[in-house]
């Protein structure tokens, strides 16, 4: 069988290492420190900053193909592979629109994707033009480096000074809700998507996934779908792409790319015929896709998330004698507030039924019900 191999230890590499295992493979990881998430499980395992070339190129030679579980890869490294003749999906040059938000920013414009109004920020000034122009709040974010919710900032007047960063400033758009529309693509152009499901985020970070999104006209669903395959399609992504979207009162409008599997399709290793995590596997080995038909009416993930310490050991045999239709995973993560420690999946024929459900069990795995 194939070595597939993954730069990232984290639960995303820990979830495609058990979807692997499902295909009669063992996924190799590229992890930072032996307790990732992914490492504690993983018997093939390397040690290795994701910036240290001389670690990903040990490491790729091993491997029949490389992927990723984050975006800290810098390009330059992910080239050094491929020179050795290394296959690695996504490239450099696809993944480079996950990794600069204002790269990905100007090339979905280019393309007609409907985007925010954004313009970079060199100094004070540009922000108080840009906020002059298209109304106060704004949005100012890194350019590189932030995810759920770091590297981002409202901002009601300009500030005193601008974050140490590159940085690039967008308008605030008004959003009815959020959402997220996922498609993998082979090497030879193989698409199947999944269907748009809504996201709801919190400061920033994605609290829960309704699948599929459950007030999303049928229209603006066969648009976002249209929108991830052309993207797919044009900026050659091999493996998955999830595009997160606002749905606004005009339209749809991206707001970010990733180009791995992705907190919004956690729903599908249940919900759906096929995972995002066996899909994204198929993709980069270059094998046929599955099917991506949703299994229940309604699927509901919600994330459980750090605060307060929990003993698993306890509350989990609750939440399980509970809610018993609920599946459970824990990541293996020390826990911190606010960081990503598992997930619950629960699928249903009723929106609000199920999200109760889901809600309920994640409530007893920390102790709180």
């Amino acid at each position: 069988m194939p070595v597939p191999g993954m730069v990232g230890g984290g639960q995303l590499a820990r979830m495609s290492h058990q979807a692997a295992i499902a295909l009669g493979m063992s996924l190799r990881v590229l992890a930072e420190n032996p307790d990732d998430a992914a490492a504690r499980v993983a018997h093939d395992v390397d040690l290795g900053a994701p910036d240290d070339l001389a670690a990903l190129r040990a490491f790729a030679k091993s491997c029949d193909v490389v992927t990723f579980d984050h975006e800290h890869v810098p390009g330059d490294h992910i080239r050094e592979p491929e020179r050795d003749g290394v296959v690695v999906y996504p490239g450099a040059d696809a993944l480079l629109h996950a990794q600069d938000k204002l790269v990905m920013r100007k090339r979905l414009d280019a393309l007609g994707v409907p985007v925010p109004a954004y313009a970079p920020v060199g100094d004070l000034s540009d922000l108080s033009r840009f906020g002059d122009e298209h109304g106060w709040p704004v949005v100012l974010k890194a350019v590189r480096g932030g995810y759920d919710g770091r590297g981002v900032w409202l901002l009601s007047e300009p500030p005193d000074a601008l974050p140490d960063a590159e940085l690039y400033v967008e308008e605030r758009v008004s959003i009815v809700h959020e959402l997220a529309v996922q498609v993998a693509r082979r090497p030879n152009g193989e698409m199947r998507t999944w269907p748009a499901v809504e996201t709801v985020q919190r400061d920033g970070i994605c609290h829960e996934v309704i699948a599929p999104a459950p007030r999303l006209n049928p229209g603006f669903a066969t648009e976002a779908e249209r929108i991830a395959t052309m993207l797919a399609e044009e900026l050659g992504v091999v493996g998955l792409l999830a595009v997160e979207l606002f749905a606004a009162p005009g339209g749809l409008v991206v707001n970010e790319l990733a180009m791995r599997p992705h907190n919004s399709g956690h729903w599908s290793i249940e919900g759906a015929v096929t995972s995002q995590f066996e899909q994204h596997l198929r993709a980069v080995l270059d094998w046929p896709l599955g099917d991506t038909s949703p299994r229940a009416p309604v699927t509901v993930m919600v994330n459980l998330l750090g605060g307060a310490a929990t003993d698993f050991s306890e509350t989990l045999p609750r939440a399980l004698g509970e809610v018993p239709e609920a599946s459970v995973h824990l990541y293996g993560k020390d826990p911190r507030p606010g960081r990503k420690l598992g997930h619950v999946t629960v699928l249903g024929a009723d929106v609000a039924e199920t999200r109760d459900r889901a809600r309920l069990a994640v409530d007893l795995l920390r102790g709180d019900s």
